[in-house]
Parts: C-alpha cells; structure tokens; sequence
C-alpha cells in the first residue's frame, strides 16, 4: 500500500474543499450541518493557514487529510481525519493517525469529537487507534463524543 502524506499549502484549498465535501456530504446530509462540508475557497485558505494539513496520497491520488494543531504543550487536537467514501476501509485512516503520532513526536495527548451515533468512527478510533471516550457533549444540534489518546 502506498500512502504518501504532504503538507497543504494555500494553492491545495480547492482540491482540499473536494475531499472534505466528499467526505463529510453523507454527515451533512445526516445532521443538516456539517462545519466541514461546504466550505468556501477563502474560508479553507484561512483554515490552511490556522490549522496544518496534511494530504493523504494514495496510489498516487489524493484521498483524503489529517489537521492537527498543538492546543497545549504535548497535546494536538485532531481538527479533521477524512477520507473520500470510496477508498475508506483500506487502512487509509489508521495510516494517517500514525503519521501525525509520527510527525508530532512530542505528543503526550491527543484528543478529537466526532458524532457520537457515527458507529463506524467510533469503532476506529476506540479498535484501531487505541483511543478512548472521556465525554460527550453538544455541538450544535449533533451530540458528540470527546476521545482521548494517551501514551
């Protein structure tokens, strides 16, 4: 399997808006909101700029990106791990977690929330990253839940 990951940068936002609305258009639908889905070109230009991304490239075809961003000393909030809907379930996204474990070697804690009724995220991210679920809360009108990967 080759996964290559490179760092965005403002020229990617276009192609970036294609992988995020590919990949968060079924929890827009879900929800009828998704703060992913729909975004404008300067709106992920900015997002570029705030929050570092990286492509995931597979078989030398962009499929997908991890965002994390240190909101601490040692702890990255993961922003977004998305992965278009026809090359999901191919490893792609525990790939990519390793990456950011890898790229962010300073870590002592990640933390994300994803829709707590999206079984399958929670499944990843609990069986094949090791995380695990420290709450649930509001975040507009999705119930969410907050995971938490320590070493």
């Amino acid at each position: 399997m080759n996964i290559e990951f490179r760092k965005t940068e403002i020229t990617d936002a276009e192609l970036l808006i294609e992988i995020y609305n590919a990949a968060f258009y079924s929890d827009y639908i879900r929800y009828g909101e998704c703060p992913a889905y729909g975004r404008t070109k300067e709106m992920m230009e900015q997002s570029i700029l705030d929050f570092p991304k990286y492509l995931i490239v597979f078989e030398g075809k962009p499929v997908g990106c991890i965002s994390c961003k240190e909101i601490e000393p040692e702890v990255y909030e993961v922003g977004c791990l998305c992965v278009i809907p026809e090359y999901q379930g191919k490893g792609i996204g525990t790939a990519a977690m390793a990456f950011a474990k890898e790229h962010y070697s300073n870590w002592k804690k990640f933390t994300l929330i994803t829709p707590i009724d999206k079984e399958e995220n929670v499944r990843f991210y609990t069986e094949k990253c090791g995380f695990s679920i420290v709450s649930t809360e509001m975040d507009g009108n999705v119930k969410v839940v907050r995971f938490v990967l320590e070493r």
